[in-house]
């Protein structure tokens, strides 16, 4: 892999309370791919893109993002440096609409003009959340409020895009359609860290991935190694 990285993680431990659930956790996101992190439920996903976003501090190592040190930082400083996050079950404001949950996301831009124009691209993107823009968020099918979760985060305009889960409780149509959508949003030059459980789809468009196991990572290699790798072929798919 290429030595360059937007995002270094090395040596990560953490958890909660007394209990580590991350042991020792390298890893690093090229810039402009897609990098994965597999793993089942348990194996400490969650529990690394909380600590990225400043939310569960390292017990022990470092994160780097674009050569600046994360240690200390707060999470909004974080966000503003350019990372955003589109969490696992979407998390939509039901009641607000469609647009209004879209200008959440670009909470930190002060120009209306900016804001407008992010809106507009979103909009390219997903043309039928124009269609809807006037609609609550929380009358949307589950495929649609998935669209309305990676429009909020594009509009914060980021240089990484953390994407938790994306396949979580939709249908296999709306699966297919996001993923394409996430290789569409990589073309456009954002770099992409994508953690999910469904390494089929997954490896179809990343470039780069670890495999978790227990808070460990247990494997890595580009995307055909990992697809081609007998341990991970039978851990995912079957």
């Amino acid at each position: 892999m290429t030595t360059l990285t937007a995002l270094t993680v090395k040596g990560l431990t953490t958890g909660y309370d007394k209990v580590n659930v991350l042991h020792d956790v390298s890893i690093d996101v090229a810039p402009g791919k897609i990098t994965c992190i597999l793993g089942a439920n348990g194996a400490g996903k969650s529990t690394l893109i909380r600590s990225i976003l400043g939310l569960t501090p390292p017990r022990q190592g470092t994160i780097h993002w674009q050569g600046r040190n994360l240690a200390g930082e707060k999470t909004h400083k974080i966000i503003g440096s350019g990372i955003a996050c589109i969490p696992e079950g979407r998390k939509v404001f039901p009641r607000m609409s469609v647009a209004e949950n879209l200008a959440l996301g670009a909470f930190l831009e002060t120009n209306a003009a900016r804001v407008r124009e992010r809106l507009a691209r979103v909009y390219e993107i997903f043309p039928r959340l124009k269609e809807r823009a006037t609609q609550l968020a929380g009358t949307m099918s589950g495929g649609e409020q998935a669209m309305v979760s990676i429009g909020r985060g594009l509009m914060a305009e980021p240089t990484l895009l953390i994407i938790d889960e994306p396949s979580l409780g939709l249908s296999p149509l709306f699966v297919q359609e996001n993923f394409n959508v996430i290789k569409q949003i990589n073309t456009l030059g954002i770099t992409v860290l994508l953690v999910e459980q469904n390494a089929r789809q997954t490896l179809a468009i990343a470039h780069y991935g670890y495999v978790l196991s227990q808070g460990r990572v247990v494997a890595q290699g580009s995307a055909a190694e990992l697809a081609g790798n007998d341990e991970v072929r039978a851990a995912y798919f079957g």
